[in-house]
């Protein structure tokens, strides 16, 4: 029977999917998380740096368009008989860049702007139109410092993003001057880039760091894991158990979270391992009573049968003496069985030591199945052997034992005619294999799960029939007697088929 385990540490868990978070490990959580935070605090700080960044360029610009505006609105005073102003681009102080417009009665009378090298250059129609349509605000009197009530606005031209304002003058016309925002634009992207690389730098020290720390942090939960794994696969269903695994002393220190826990599993751990010993020794003690208890009821139940037959040999009997002699003869004979039984259980249990040596087991199965022929002519009995005779190196006895008992299985537990076939063979693995299979109403579900254990008995289905009663041992001392060649056995039932299959090591 396959052993009952669970999956290591290092084994990944079933269903596990980056799709479901809820399947992610702890320190991946705790990454992950640290990485979203640590996201979201760079954006904000970043954004804040571009909004209070872009606010401080945007109060220098504006005060250079300022200055820029009142040099061009305050250059010059009207000439000629048409009273023409001069163009507001020759006024002193204008730095490359600069854009100045005359607006008059909503068309630009004059304009352009100031090139790198510091050559004049045009406006487009485009461009023009542009400017005749900008918000016009008043040059307070007097006003040398600012732009006073003025409202600066950004525009796209054909040379490039502007920061315009257009000053109503004394004279009656409008100024229109602007300042490019290339400079501006420029620190603004290169301070985002920065922020970009730094932020992108820190997550990645972060990052590494951090699942350094995490896993370093996480460790002990990783221990007291491998420890529960540990525990997991020991079969502490039966058996002596030695449950020496313990959480080590780094994870279980009781001053952390987690070595509370570790301390409580260990605290845990020897509770149970009192209770393993204390049911080992419980079982010991039942083991070594019922070894003596059957091996004393030997020699009462051996006396009682030779009392019998010297009764029937040496006295005569009524009829209904007979017949009550011969039922304390089937009784005494079906408790000498049980006793054997008992015996033997008691006796593998300890550990006995096997005889070993070659065993052919076509020959044993033949020898078994022909004596079952004789026991019970009323079922069909079949074998399937391969061509070779199958050695291996076995307690040829026990074998037999086995033998003996699937059959009579199989013949106690079906009605007549049922057939029985019996076959041996090698496994895909290279173990002997010797198989049992019956057509019969089968194994209830219910009693599949403990038909190996000790006194296991079917209510209604598979009851011993013809009288000879069934003690409930013989699939327990099968499976005890495999168990000591290092083998296994397993069952597979349903109406109409069952069989039991035996695995033994080929060497």
């Amino acid at each position: 029977m396959a052993s009952v385990g669970s999956l290591s540490a290092a084994e990944p868990r079933p269903g596990h999917s980056w799709r479901n978070p809820d399947t992610w490990h702890l320190r991946t959580k705790l990454v992950l998380a640290t990485m979203l935070l640590l996201v979201v605090i760079c954006s904000v700080v970043g954004t804040l740096l571009y909004a209070s960044m872009d606010r401080v360029l945007t109060q220098q610009l504006d005060a250079q368009l300022a200055q820029a505006s009142h040099r061009a609105a305050e250059f010059g005073s009207p000439s000629g008989s048409a009273g023409t102003r001069p163009d507001p681009l020759e006024a002193r102080g204008q730095g490359a860049g600069t854009l100045n417009a005359r607006v008059a009665e909503g068309n630009v009378a004059v304009g352009g702007l100031i090139s790198a090298d510091g050559k004049r250059l045009s406006l487009q129609q485009s461009d023009a139109v542009k400017l005749a349509s900008l918000p016009v605000s008043s040059q307070p009197p007097g006003d040398n410092s600012g732009l006073g009530a003025t409202t600066a606005v950004d525009r796209s031209l054909s040379v490039g993003e502007y920061r315009l304002v257009a000053v109503q003058t004394a004279y009656g016309d409008v100024v229109v001057t602007g300042l490019p925002l290339a400079q501006k634009q420029a620190t603004l992207g290169s301070l985002v880039l920065t922020t970009l690389l730094v932020s992108l730098g820190g997550l990645v020290l972060v990052g590494l760091l951090g699942t350094w720390i995490i896993r370093r942090t996480m460790k002990p939960l990783e221990e007291l894991s491998r420890v529960a794994g540990q525990v997991a696969q020991l079969p502490l269903d039966a058996g002596e158990v030695a449950l020496a695994v313990r959480v080590p002393a780094s994870a279980a220190h009781p001053g952390t979270e987690v070595g509370q826990v570790g301390n409580a599993l260990n605290r845990m751990l020897d509770n149970v391992a009192g209770a393993l010993e204390a049911r080992q020794a419980s079982e010991t003690r039942v083991r070594q009573f019922v070894a003596d208890a059957s091996h004393e009821l030997r020699t009462p139940l051996t006396a009682i049968r030779g009392y019998t037959d010297m009764l029937k040999m040496t006295e005569p009997l009524t009829e209904q003496g007979t017949e009550s002699l011969g039922r304390v003869e089937s009784q005494s004979q079906r408790m000498t069985r049980l006793v054997e039984d008992l015996l033997t259980l008691a006796r593998l249990d300890e550990g006995q030591a096997l005889k070993l040596g070659p065993v052919d087991l076509t020959q044993l199965l033949v020898e078994t199945v022909t004596d079952q022929k004789v026991i019970a002519p009323d079922h069909i009995w079949r074998l399937d052997l391969p061509d070779e005779p199958l050695e291996i190196r076995a307690d040829g006895a026990k074998l037999h034992q086995v033998f003996v008992n699937l059959l009579s299985n199989a013949r106690k537990h079906t009605p007549a005619g049922t057939t029985v076939t019996a076959s041996v063979g090698r496994s895909a693995r290279g173990e002997a294999v010797i198989t049992v299979v019956d057509d019969g109403p089968g194994i209830p579900a219910e009693l599949q799960a403990r038909v190996f254990s000790r006194f296991a008995r079917a209510d209604q289905a598979r009851t011993a029939s013809g009288g000879e009663g069934s003690t409930g041992l013989g699939l327990s001392i099968v499976e005890a007697i495999v168990a000591a060649h290092g083998g296994t056995v397993e069952l597979t039932s349903r109406p109409g088929r069952t069989e039991f299959a035996v695995y033994l090591p080929a060497a």
